[in-house]
């Protein structure tokens, strides 16, 4: 997956909402390329968090089935965030939300979003 993302300082909504702690960004990662899966390695990178805190908080994640694994590539596993999870849907409508609030904010004028200089000199 040629994915280069990488969560800026300002991180997404969701994390603003929720709080910006290793578990809420692996979330936002795999909700955000929800579509694609990742070994943990990639997990770890993307979502800006080390490897030994993800391997902290992966069991957790694999017992409540929030992520699943879907296949094997060379020597990697490979997870994604669990599509069929009630919970799952429910975070991923709050992250929707919360970008659509976000996006409406900017839209108006309502934020600290840095403004286009017309005519700069």
């Amino acid at each position: 997956m040629g994915n280069s993302w990488r969560m800026d300082e300002n991180g997404t909504g969701i994390i603003e909402f929720l709080g910006d702690t290793p578990l809420i960004r692996v979330l936002d990662f795999l909700i955000v390329f929800r579509e694609y899966d990742y070994n943990k390695q990639d997990i770890a990178k993307n979502a800006n968090v080390s490897w030994n805190t993800l391997d902290k908080i992966w069991d957790k994640l694999v017992d409540l089935s929030i992520i699943v694994y879907t296949r094997k590539v060379g020597k990697s596993q490979m997870f994604r965030i669990n599509l069929d999870k009630v919970a799952v849907e429910k975070l991923i409508e709050l992250h929707k939300s919360l970008m659509v609030e976000s996006l409406v904010k900017v839209e108006s004028g309502d934020c600290d979003a840095p403004q286009r200089i017309e005519n700069a000199t």
